[in-house]
């Protein structure tokens, strides 16, 4: 019986954004520094002194990111950036009033320098949307989905994803993929059921073996040089560029 796809769902980073020139030489604790230090200095400026200079808040922070990161990886239980600032704001003697998302906004996060959208990207949005296809995203971010979306809006990628609740970050959902959960999330927030949703990503475990684990038909974006070190994950299609995503959606209907 001919089953037709109404809905997809992407990983985000290294599917639709391209971080390969990052990956190059990047370093996240310097790419965090300077939003650290806005938060920092806000805490300092409008609500009192913390008992710690900024490279002594800065490391602790760094410890405890890692910390919950080596946690999640045996757990999958999310990494959560809000409680880690608020455990290192707490950790050094602040007891005030602000919220965590006052924290984060102050923290200011948004599109890295040597980040972009795979050239393929808007392109094959375009074409689902014109199709009627529902769109969304699930990403194992530490962030909360409303920070990675200053990203998004960026890199002209938001208007493509106008459902909120179909924009899910592993800090907002709890658990990290290949959890099932995040992506039961998802399927939810798009109101579909999961053999009308295929999911896409580059992650073998992560989103090739969770997508099927929750019942999608699930896409590997080969990127240069990666390989499936598993055998016994197999997706159900390989692709080097997303626009060949559109000709295995009309394939698989046409089954």
């Amino acid at each position: 019986m001919t089953q037709r796809i109404r809905g997809v769902l992407f990983d985000m980073d290294d599917t639709l954004i391209d971080w390969s020139e990052y990956h190059q030489g990047g370093d996240w604790r310097a790419t965090e520094r300077p939003h650290l230090r806005k938060l920092y200095d806000f805490v300092q400026d409008q609500h009192g002194k913390l008992n710690a200079s900024f490279d002594t808040f800065a490391n602790y922070y760094n410890g405890r990111v890692r910390d919950a990161w080596s946690d999640a990886r045996t757990s999958l239980r999310a990494p959560h950036l809000g409680l880690v600032v608020m455990d290192c704001l707490a950790h050094f003697g602040y007891r005030g009033r602000l919220s965590m998302d006052d924290c984060l906004r102050a923290y200011e996060w948004g599109a890295i320098e040597r980040v972009r959208p795979f050239d393929d990207t808007i392109p094959t949005l375009r074409k689902l949307t014109a199709r009627g296809i529902a769109l969304g995203i699930v990403t194992n971010a530490y962030q909360p989905m409303w920070m990675r979306d200053f990203e998004l809006r960026h890199y002209g990628l938001l208007d493509y994803f106008p459902n909120p609740r179909a924009r899910i970050s592993a800090a907002d959902a709890g658990y990290l993929k290949p959890h099932s959960a995040i992506f039961e999330r998802a399927l939810q927030a798009l109101g579909l059921p999961p053999e009308e949703v295929i999911f896409v990503g580059d992650n073998p475990v992560a989103d090739i073996a969770g997508a099927q684990h929750a019942g999608m038909r699930a896409v590997w974006r080969q990127l240069p040089n990666a390989i499936l070190a598993n055998p016994i994950i197999v997706p159900d299609a390989t692709i080097n560029s997303l626009q060949d995503l559109i000709g295995i959606i009309e394939a698989w209907e046409a089954a």
